[in-house]
Formats: C-alpha cells, sequence, structure tokens
C-alpha cells in the first residue's frame, strides 16, 4: 500500500502514521516528492486491508494499493524521476547525461591514473573500472582486488572523478563500500539475492546490471531487493541480454530504456561496451542509447587496448573515445538533455 500525506502535512502525522505501519506489522518506507511525501507499506498483502484504516489518520490524504509486484520501483510509489546525487557535482537522473568511463580492469597505477586523467579531459563524470573480476573461465584475469580500489582511490584524488567498481560477494560488501562512490552489481550478480539485500545496506549508491537472460520485470525485481533494505540510490543498467545473435557479444536491448522509463522512478543507464562487445558498435549504440532516453552511459576506455587484462575488443582508445563525447553531445542537444 502507498500512503500519500496531504501536502503540508506536519512531522508529528507522519511520525504517527508510521508508527502505525509498524503496529501493523509492515516496513515504511518514505519517500520525498517534490510537492508531498508519501510512505510505503511493504509486507504480507494478506493483511493489506488493514491499512486502509490509516486513511482516517490526520495528515493523510489517500491509501492506494500498489499493483506492481515491484512496490517501491513502480511509478505508483514516486511519479517523479528519481535524481540519484553521487557528488557534490554529480547527480543521475537529470537533465544532464552522465558518462561513466575507464577500464574494464584496474592493472596498474600507471594505467588507470591515465586513463582517469583522459576520460577526465574528455568530459566523463565518472570513473569505472574492475578491481574484483567475476569471470567466465577460471583461468581469466580475476582483478587486482583490495589494491584494485586502493588504485581507484589513488585515481580518484588525482582526477576529481567520483569512483564506479564492481562487489561479487557480500563479504566484500563493506570493503568496496570504503573506497567506492557507487557500488556496481553484475550481471552474473543480479539474481544473487544475499548480495543485492547486502549492498541495500551498505548506504551507497547502487548501480544495478541487467542480467544476461533476464526479463525487465525480473531486474526491478532485483531492484526491489536493494530498496526494501532502506536503499532508495539504486541506477538500473542495461547492458545486452544473450539472444540466438552470435555477430555481437549481447543483445543490446535498446527498447528497455523507453521500457524502463515508462515503469519506474529509478534512472537508467546504458552500456554499450558490453551490450556489442566489440569498439566499432559502441559510439552507435551510445548515441542510440541517449537518443533513447537514457539518464547515463557506460563505456570501456582504455590506454591499451591490445594489451588488456580483460575485455580489449570493446574498449575505446582515449581519442575515439573524446570523438564519441563530441557526438554524444549533438546528439543530447537535439534530445533537449547535455553532456
Amino acid at each position: 500500500m502507498i500512503i500519500v500525506m496531504k501536502a503540508g502535512a506536519a512531522k508529528k502525522d507522519k511520525d504517527e502514521v508510521i508508527k502505525r505501519i509498524k503496529e501493523l506489522g509492515y516496513q515504511p518506507h518514505v519517500i520525498h516528492g517534490t510537492t508531498r511525501d508519501v510512505i510505503g507499506a511493504i509486507g504480507d498483502e494478506r493483511g493489506k486491508l488493514a491499512l486502509q484504516s490509516i486513511e482516517s489518520m490526520p495528515g493523510v490524504e489517500s491509501v492506494v494499493p500498489i499493483l506492481q509486484p515491484y512496490k517501491l520501483a513502480s511509478k505508483e510509489v514516486k511519479k517523479e524521476p528519481s535524481v540519484i546525487r553521487i557528488s557534490d557535482t554529480v547527480a543521475i537522473g537529470g537533465q544532464e547525461i552522465i558518462v561513466m568511463a575507464g577500464p574494464c580492469s584496474v592493472e596498474s597505477e600507471e594505467q588507470i591514473i591515465a586513463t582517469a586523467r583522459e576520460v577526465k579531459e574528455a568530459g566523463a563524470h565518472v570513473l569505472r573500472g574492475g578491481a574484483f573480476k567475476p569471470r567466465t573461465s577460471p583461468y581469466s584475469f580475476q582483478g587486482l582486488e583490495g589494491e584494485g580500489l586502493k588504485l581507484l582511490a589513488k585515481a580518484r584524488e588525482v582526477a576529481g572523478l567520483p569512483v564506479v567498481t564492481e562487489v561479487i560477494t557480500p563479504e566484500t560488501v563493506d570493503l568496496v563500500a570504503e573506497y567506492a562512490d557507487i557500488i556496481q552489481i553484475g550481471a552474473r550478480s543480479a539474481q544473487n539475492f544475499a548480495l543485492l539485500k547486502k549492498v541495500g545496506q551498505a548506504g551507497k549508491p547502487v548501480l544495478l546490471k541487467r542480467g544476461m537472460s533476464m526479463t525487465i520485470q525480473e531486474l526491478l525485481m532485483s531492484a526491489e531487493y536493494i530498496l526494501a533494505e532502506g536503499n532508495q540510490e539504486v541506477i538500473l543498467c542495461e547492458r545486452g541480454i544473450r539472444t540466438f545473435e552470435t555477430a555481437t557479444r549481447n543483445t543490446l536491448d535498446l527498447s528497455a530504456i523507453p521500457v524502463l522509463k515508462g515503469k519506474t522512478h529509478l534512472p537508467v543507464v546504458a552500456d554499450p561496451s558490453h551490450g556489442t562487445g566489440n569498439y566499432h558498435y559502441v559510439a552507435p549504440m551510445a548515441m542510440a542509447a541517449v537518443a533513447a532516453g537514457a539518464d547515463g552511459l557506460m563505456i570501456e576506455v582504455h590506454p591499451d587496448p591490445e594489451h588488456a587484462s580483460s575485455d580489449g575488443p570493446q574498449s575505446l582508445k582515449p581519442a575515439k573515445f573524446a570523438a564519441m563525447m563530441t557526438q554524444l553531445r549533438r546528439i543530447a542537444l537535439a534530445a533537449d538533455r547535455r553532456i
């Protein structure tokens, strides 16, 4: 159920509503709107009729059932888009399209700092880089782990960019949260529900990638696990799904962007690097994602992709990334956005 408070409702009225929700055995989630607050009451649907009595409490405008299975992610709870602040200068979900760029894997201090400087100069807003790398083969490069996190922190200090990096186990969430400005959940972990709950408790924005075979509803239900732990700062990422097509690494489902924008208030970004697996296709699909309404992009950039430890074929060199950013600014302007 959603409890819609009246515009200007007093704090004591909200506190009483929250208290009553808890007494009825539900978990309250306060969502602040531009003109009024709503309080989601999440729990066992079998007793939801008892929540209707809250409608008579002071400061309450209405009590409305949430029809979608993803309660807190739904636009029924919050109609206006959520804007998630990453740092003092970076927020995602608003008019500005946010570009996250950097290598698939942190390989050395020289590599990550050089890349950070290059992508910052080209106009990127966030530095991406993997310290923990879940790989299909156990013999592939698995990342520098804790040392990689320290190098990301150093690159952030040098370039002045917030950092997004992946976590792969519940046990390392606190460690990653210590260094990351955005915690990434990769495609292989998108239905690791213990991990989703843990990052929901970490107090940091979360970038949730769509699993390789996930439906849109399954993606939103995974987001719900994070939101239900009290973390409302979730960013959804379309990174391509597995189909019968073999010309690209994955099939980048650009239709997911407007579909998600119609179903949820959460920001939506696209990852054309993983979505295509080939650097030739990254810029065209990045421009298409902006035209489709994406709030941000994740782009893999490496100074020497021919010798990258992972995902070299889909990584742009810094000069190609800078040229793409120039093109993206024109597309964003045509879509009444900016980069």
